[in-house]
């Protein structure tokens, strides 16, 4: 899979979950600009902070990692 499907699914995620960048950010204590990088591609998170944002956005990290994976969790908060 390309860097680019991994990381613009984590954009797709914010969007789906009515999220900002900045809330996420804030939730996983990164500054704002390292989200929107992930985001547009400018940075590459660690697999440490892959499994973060799964946590944070309540999905399974294969979600962020494998395409068109949908998480076991059935039901958001």
């Amino acid at each position: 899979m390309s860097d680019s499907k991994r990381y613009n699914r984590i954009a797709e995620l914010l969007a789906e979950k009515g999220i900002t960048g900045k809330a996420l950010a804030a939730k996983a204590g990164k500054r704002e600009e390292t989200i929107s990088g992930y985001c547009t591609q400018k940075f590459q998170p660690t697999i440490a902070t892959l499994f973060e944002l799964a946590d944070i956005l309540e999905v399974d990290v294969r979600e962020l990692l494998v395409p068109n994976t949908k998480s076991p969790h059935k039901n958001f908060k």
